[in-house]
C-alpha cells in the first residue's frame, strides 16, 4: 500500500503511482522470462541500478527503453506495447507537470488519479455519499466543493469544477471509458446544492445511463447492511493481459493507493458483492425517476 501526499513532486527522483505501475509490469514481464536485471541493463546499455529504479517507479523511462525491454521480454502484442508507451508518456508528463490535468491547481491530490484515469480502459466505482465525479453536473460539483469547506482560496473552486467537467470527456470519443458505478440511494436523496441542483443532477444520471459504456446501479436503503458500508473506492483497470489494477480511496487527510495484486483482487471481489446487492440498471433508472418526481 502506498499513501500519496498532497504536494506533487516534479522533476525529482521520486516514486509515482504511474511509474510504479509501469515498473511493476516490466518487472513481471522480466520475471516471466526468467531474466535478471543484468540482462535488462545490457539491453538498455545502462546500469543494474537504473533498471532497479525503473522497476520501482523511481525514474521516468524513455520510449526507446520501453521498446527495448518489450523486445527483450518477447512482448510482440502491439496493443500491450502501445499501452506501456502511453503509460510511460503520461508518467513523464506527470513528472514535468505538462499533462492537461496540471493546468488545474484545484485538482490538488487528485493529479495522479486523473493521470491514471486518462489512460484507463475501465473504472469500477462504489460511492456511499456522493455521485461519482465522472457523472456530476457543474452545479453539483460546485456545491460539493463549497460544502466541504476545505478550500483555502475560493477562487480555486471554478477551475476545479472545470477540470471535473474536462474529465468527463473520457466517457465519449473514440475510446470511451467503460464505467460501472454503484451509488447508494442516500447519495441521490441528499440535497446537495438544493432541489434544483439535484433535479439537474438526477437528470444527468438518467441521460448517462443510456450510454452503452456506462452501467449505473443504485444500492437501495432496503438492502440493509452490506459489505460496502465502511468506505467508497474506485478500481482503475487496464484491459490488456497482465495489466495491474489500482485501487483508489480518499480519506479526510490523504489519498490512498492500493497497488498489490491482493488488494486489487480483494476490492474487485468486494465490488462484485456490492454490485450483486444493487438494483439492476433498469430498476435503478426507475428509482432515480421516482426520486426526481419527489423533488
Amino acid at each position: 500500500m502506498h499513501v500519496a501526499g498532497n504536494s506533487p513532486d516534479r522533476g525529482r527522483t521520486v516514486s509515482t503511482v504511474l511509474g510504479r505501475r509501469l515498473g511493476g509490469e516490466l518487472l513481471r514481464m522480466r520475471e516471466a522470462r526468467s531474466l535478471r536485471q543484468a540482462h535488462a541493463a545490457e539491453a538498455l546499455t545502462a546500469s543494474v541500478a537504473k533498471v532497479a529504479k525503473i522497476e520501482r517507479g523511481l525514474v521516468p523511462i524513455r520510449d526507446p527503453d520501453v521498446r527495448a525491454l518489450c523486445h527483450l521480454y518477447g512482448e510482440a502484442d502491439a496493443e500491450v506495447v502501445d499501452r506501456l508507451l502511453a503509460l510511460a508518456k503520461t508518467d513523464r508528463e506527470r513528472r514535468k507537470a505538462s499533462g492537461w490535468w496540471n493546468q488545474y491547481p484545484g485538482l490538488q491530490s487528485m493529479v495522479e488519479y486523473v493521470a491514471l484515469e486518462d489512460i484507463a480502459t475501465s473504472l469500477r466505482t462504489w460511492q456511499v455519499a456522493i455521485v461519482p465525479g465522472l457523472l456530476q453536473t457543474p452545479d453539483y460539483a460546485r456545491a460539493l466543493a463549497v460544502g466541504n469547506g476545505s478550500w483555502d482560496d475560493p477562487d480555486e473552486i471554478e477551475p476545479f469544477v472545470e477540470s471535473r467537467m474536462t474529465r468527463q470527456a473520457r466517457l465519449s470519443g473514440d475510446r470511451p471509458l467503460e464505467l460501472r458505478a454503484v451509488v447508494h440511494e442516500g447519495a441521490l436523496r441528499q440535497l446537495v446544492g438544493g432541489r434544483e441542483v439535484m433535479k439537474d443532477q438526477l437528470g444527468r444520471l438518467l441521460d448517462v445511463a443510456r450510454k452503452p459504456n456506462v452501467k449505473l446501479q443504485v444500492m437501495p436503503y432496503i438492502a440493509g447492511a452490506h459489505p460496502g458500508m465502511t468506505s467508497a473506492f474506485t478500481i482503475v483497470s487496464f484491459a490488456e493481459p497482465g495489466a495491474l489494477d489500482v485501487v483508489h480511496m480518499d480519506t479526510t487527510s490523504t489519498t490512498l493507493w492500493l497497488e498489490s495484486d491482493t488488494d486489487a483482487e480483494r476490492h474487485s471481489s468486494l465490488f462484485d458483492r456490492i454490485s450483486r446487492l444493487g438494483l439492476a440498471q433498469h430498476t435503478s433508472v426507475k428509482l432515480i425517476n421516482n426520486i426526481l418526481k419527489e423533488l
